[in-house]
């Protein structure tokens, strides 16, 4: 801040470059593309201004609503297990923990890796015919006579991919909060300790209060990355079956590309924008009124 007095100047016409470039070709295209919402565009012809009439076609249609109830299964999950889990591996892993660097290892791998590897590795293991995990189950369940189709069934499939993501992205928050615990004084857990605070003590009246703040940053950030979801579950079910998994990503790729509706899928993503920008109100709300209580 100190520096930023001296040269206010000179620091911002070194930012300036950059914030041109981000300008240029992040919020310009963002603000087109909302602006391409208003009109009927198969992306080649001269687009024609429709109003409102996308977002009366979008509101219209089934398939959406069933995008957006897929897409809140997949925050829901990776919100109340992400996060949790992500927390929970931090605090074991937070310390001179025997094996706790091979841990922190393994859990951060699954999200370093491509998404697409991540699918693609998935969708063999949980294949209904040949797949590991149906082969383990045969082994060990005792009177099955069949067993589950993990992305086939229309009724599990959503839930299957739910699964792969909180495993894909634990890691993450494990991190990020392994770096809050860190910044924990050692002399306040020690003196818990004294006085008699058991660790789970510790962690429920020092650790999560605490990184509170960081709690809050991470289900924004868990937020508005589920709503983004899409590689991964094109990759492994392209929004089937019958559009079982059909999230709001989806959806607005299928449409935007598949049938040309390029005004439909830019309205699409204005509706992206806003349900999401509102989950991210709503949970910052709530969680600052925990903060303060």
């Amino acid at each position: 801040m100190e520096l930023l007095r001296r040269n206010p100047r000179t620091i911002l016409w070194g930012l300036l470059p950059a914030l041109l470039l981000y300008v240029l070709f992040v919020i310009w295209p963002i603000l087109r593309s909302f602006w391409y919402g208003f009109f009927d565009w198969n992306g080649l012809s001269q687009p024609v201004f429709s109003g409102m009439n996308n977002f009366v076609e979008i509101f219209s249609d089934p398939i959406f609503w069933l995008s957006l109830k897929n897409n809140l299964w997949v925050v829901l999950a990776s919100v109340f297990f992400q996060i949790p889990l992500g927390l929970l591996a931090a605090v074991l892993l937070n310390g001179q923990v025997k094996g706790s660097k091979f841990f922190r290892t393994a859990f951060f791998i699954p999200m370093v890796l491509s998404t697409v590897v991540v699918g693609l590795l998935w969708s063999t293991m949980l294949n209904s015919q040949a797949g590991p995990v149906n082969a383990l189950i045969m082994l060990f369940g005792v009177g099955l006579n069949q067993t589950p189709d993990w992305l086939g069934n229309p009724n599990l499939a959503i839930f299957t991919l739910c699964g792969v993501i909180v495993w894909q992205f634990v890691g993450l928050y494990m991190i990020i909060f392994l770096a809050a615990l860190q910044g924990i004084p050692d002399e306040l857990l020690e003196a818990a300790a004294i006085d008699g605070a058991t660790p789970f003590d510790q962690m429920v009246r020092i650790q999560l209060p605490m990184v509170w703040p960081t709690v809050i940053a991470s289900v924004v950030l868990c937020i508005s990355g589920s709503m983004r979801s899409f590689d991964l579950i094109f990759v492994m079910t392209q929004g089937g079956p019958a559009n079982a998994t059909e999230v709001m990503a989806t959806y607005m790729y299928n449409k935007t590309f598949a049938v040309s509706q390029y005004g439909y899928g830019s309205a699409v993503s204005l509706v992206i924008s806003v349900i999401s920008f509102g989950l991210i109100l709503v949970s910052r709300f709530g969680l600052s009124r925990k903060e303060e209580e």
